[in-house]
């Protein structure tokens, strides 16, 4: 039976202010090159697809090494893969403008996602050692709070200095601002500590009470993160929710990825800081994630999430007509669409876990997630280059609708 840590106050308000500017800087960083996209296109001679690498390449990266990641902080800890992974991301992010060539760019962007990799990895089991199941829900709070406004700020903050400073101008304002949030994680992350025990000797929250069994302990617990993965890829309902994810995330970064380039070109031609505008969207991801919360509640999983799925498809449906007004509604109306669907499904994933697999669901979850942001961030820019917007907003409704479709299907299997 699990028992919950006693954490001085102090700790928590400590442990919270780390995740959330740790959540900033990585998620700032990553998202950075989102706006300037047109710019590096123009600097290096790329269509959109090509420019859109510039994002995918490091998503791409932090999908395939997060998992990794995961396993190796069992062994050398959680808070110094936290401290390398916002350290190392920020010296990428300075090294970033200097890149000489598009290559050199990418090259270092895939490095970048690869240290941005040991936040997002780890940060959750870090909470839930250190504060105990009890003081752990606030603190996660805080860290998703963090990534949301770090994935905006970001975005902002490149867009409106990119037309004064340029692309690369632009990317060392982003960089600042996640040294800035770096520093002040390093400097409040608590250490990490042995778990205070009981008075019979047992620890009061032994690693057999978190999400992700330890792998420092022989090869018996190897084999069983092994298999815990191996349940994590057999149910068909988390089969289900990595589909979801994999092409909602796909759909979602190909259309802000191809709005940059729409919005600052013909007919609309607007500024790259008044285009950055639109990425003020992304603030309506925190009210649809909570009303999401209470659609399951009244209406259930199955039924909020293809619900979520129709909203984000009127989005995408909306920006079609050349009209500033429709397009920017649209933007947010399928970025709250987005939002419900992901809450609802990384809800289900963590609900519908086997014992013993759930963070090994939760890093595949994630994995899919981010796989889908590179492929499919990468391919619809592909397509917006080469046909249009119009084929654009086609394709990622086709992908919306097959992610309507598994659901459905798995759910009526189940019932089978």
């Amino acid at each position: 039976m699990s028992v919950d840590l006693l954490v001085p106050r102090t700790v928590t308000r400590r442990v919270k202010i780390a995740v959330a500017a740790a959540g900033i800087s990585s998620f700032a960083l990553l998202y950075a090159p989102q706006p300037v996209l047109p710019q590096l296109a123009n600097q290096f001679h790329l269509d959109p697809g090509g420019a859109s690498l510039a994002v995918s390449v490091a998503t791409g990266a932090l999908a395939i090494t997060v998992l990794p990641i995961a396993a190796l902080s069992e062994i050398i800890g959680r808070r110094p893969v936290i401290v390398t992974s916002v350290v190392t991301s920020v010296v990428l992010g300075l090294l970033l403008p200097l890149a000489p060539s598009y290559p050199v760019l990418l090259t270092v962007r895939a490095l970048q996602g690869i240290a941005i990799a040991g936040f997002p990895g780890v940060a959750a089991a870090y909470l839930v050692e250190r504060l105990g199941r009890r003081g752990v829900a606030a603190a996660v709070g805080a860290m998703i709070a963090g990534n949301s406004v770090g994935g905006m700020l970001g975005r902002l903050s490149s867009g409106f200095t990119a037309e004064a400073l340029g692309w690369r101008g632009a990317l060392v304002a982003v960089a600042i601002i996640a040294l800035i949030c770096s520093l002040l994680t390093v400097l409040t992350l608590p250490p990490s500590t042995p778990p205070e025990r009981e008075e019979g000797g047992f620890p009061t929250d032994s690693p057999q009470q978190t999400s992700l069994p330890a792998v420092s302990s022989g090869g018996g617990e190897l084999r069983s993160v092994l298999r815990g993965v191996g349940a994590a890829v057999r149910k068909p309902v988390l089969l289900a929710q990595y589909t979801v994810a994999m092409l909602v995330m796909g759909s979602f970064v190909a259309m802000y990825n191809a709005s940059v380039f729409r919005l600052t070109g013909e007919p609309l031609d607007l500024s790259p800081a008044v285009a950055s505008l639109v990425f003020l969207a992304y603030a309506i991801g925190s009210v649809s994630s909570a009303t999401a919360g209470k659609l399951v509640a009244r209406f259930g999983r199955l039924r909020s999430v293809v619900w979520a799925l129709v909203v984000t498809a009127l989005g995408v449906a909306l920006t079609l007509p050349d009209s500033l007004p429709l397009v920017v509604l649209g933007i947010v109306v399928l970025t709250g669409g987005f939002f419900a669907v992901h809450a609802v499904a990384n809800g289900w994933t963590a609900a519908e876990a086997p014992e013993g697999a759930r963070g090994q669901a939760s890093g595949t979850y994630t994995l899919t997630y981010y796989l889908g942001s590179s492929v499919g961030g990468t391919a619809g820019s592909i397509i917006y280059g080469h046909a249009g917007w119009p084929w654009l907003v086609l394709t990622t409704i086709c992908w919306l609708v097959i992610a309507m479709v598994v659901e459905l299907v798995t759910a009526a299997a189940s019932k089978a």
